[in-house]
């Protein structure tokens, strides 16, 4: 089966990390038996932030954008990179999707001269849902969901489409609702990454849901080694709701028990520095790691060797980086009634919950594992076991291709 994958966010040569999850499933489904090639909707104009930054950011900005190579292999898939303009994002996000629809149809019309796909797989409805279903709108091609004979699209939502674009003002708006409404209504099928979001894509206009959770890979080794002081860690990108400033107070109160405990931040963004100044006011910067944004594998390697992964998030749609941290045999915890964090912790053992910023409650749960070596342990063996069993891209592969499968039957 040939699929054309849709992405706005994707590895590239600028940023390596972007959408990492995105080219991780479709690895997964061509090891599962798919033929795949990636189309990126790849935004020429720099980010508002930028601007802030004066003329020479944004010019530095641009020219790395301009100079991306349009055609790469990124571990062996072809990918090709769909250049487009549009308005800033606040207020305009929503219609992202027109302006990158005409290139997108350009592109996957030439695809499919030298690479006939079945299928067409997006990530988010808005915009690359929405430009698919525009690009596929046309005389030359049609959605098989209306119109019969033509190309089935499966959209992945992972939590953007109905926890923010399609919310109420402020952190979403009416355009944005309708927007993910048409991408969702056009989808042959929808694919969710936690059953909480299946049933607000069921609310926001998608008629056949599954759940497809994203994946990690266990390590063969079944036990590991930790060297140097207990350290918790987090991989994320630095931004309010990932309540890095939780687990910094946790820290503070934590110094009497646990002396030699240490705190390594994996990521970057614009709360970095409010949170190196708040690690200053608690007294605990000499404790903290701030280790920037890291390439894939190397931000793995450095949870993998941490003790504690944390990581009390809100609106957390699934939380791939809790089962990256658990499949090296690291505990994790989340938060409490969020979607991803619940199925994770009804899946098995190694995941812990903590009602969303109480910060006594989350030091009360660090201080219990790390005052119990042996508790500690296990966590940590069962954590691995749950995502061994759960949560690897080998099963996501194949829940990705049985989607594929079901698509284009329906389109027949």
């Amino acid at each position: 089966m040939k699929v054309a994958v849709v992405a706005e966010f994707y590895p590239s040569r600028r940023d390596p990390v972007l959408g990492v999850w995105s080219h991780r499933q479709a690895l997964a489904a061509r090891a599962a038996g798919a033929e795949v090639h990636v189309l990126v909707l790849h935004r020429l104009v720099p980010p508002r932030a930028s601007l802030a930054q004066g003329p020479r950011t944004v010019g530095r900005e641009l020219r790395e954008r301009l100079a991306e190579p349009r055609r790469q292999v990124l571990d062996g898939l072809p990918v090709t990179y769909v250049p487009y303009v549009s308005p800033p994002r606040s207020g305009s996000y929503a219609r992202w999707g027109a302006w990158a629809g005409p290139a997108l149809a350009r592109a996957l019309r030439g695809l499919a001269r030298e690479f006939p796909f079945e299928v067409v797989h997006a990530h988010n409805a808005v915009p690359a849902g929405d430009a698919v279903r525009r690009a596929l709108a046309g005389p030359r091609a049609r959605l098989g969901r209306r119109g019969g004979r033509g190309t089935p699209l499966v959209i992945s939502v992972h939590g953007g489409d109905v926890l923010y674009t399609a919310a109420p003002a402020p952190r979403g708006s009416a355009a944005g609702a309708s927007a993910v409404a048409r991408g969702l209504g056009a989808a042959t099928l929808t694919l969710a990454n936690s059953q909480g979001i299946a049933e607000l894509c069921r609310r926001h206009g998608a008629e056949e849901v599954r759940v497809v959770h994203l994946g990690a890979d266990p390590p063969a080794a079944t036990g590991r080694r930790r060297e140097g002081p207990p350290t918790l860690v987090t991989v994320g990108h630095l931004v309010a709701r990932k309540r890095h400033g939780d687990v910094l107070r946790a820290l503070a109160v934590l110094e009497r028990a646990h002396p030699t405990l240490r705190y390594a931040i994996v990521g970057d963004g614009p709360e970095r520095m409010a949170l190196e100044g708040l690690a200053e006011r608690l007294g605990v910067r000499e404790r903290v790691r701030m280790e920037g944004q890291l390439p894939h594998d190397q931000a793995l390697a450095r949870a993998g060797r941490c003790t504690l992964f944390v990581m009390p998030s809100t609106e957390e749609a699934f939380g791939v980086a809790y089962i990256e941290a658990m499949a090296a045999g690291v505990p994790a915890i989340g938060c409490r009634g969020e979607p991803g964090p619940e199925e994770i912790a009804a899946a098995g053992d190694g995941f812990m919950l903590v009602p969303p910023g109480d910060i006594e409650r989350l030091t009360q749960r660090i201080d219990e594992l790390l005052s119990d070596p042996h508790r500690l342990r296990e966590a940590g063996q069962r954590a691995r076991e749950t995502v061994a069993a759960n949560f690897t891209w080998e099963r996501c592969g194949e829940q990705t291709l049985a989607a594929y499968e079901h698509a284009l039957s329906r389109g027949r």
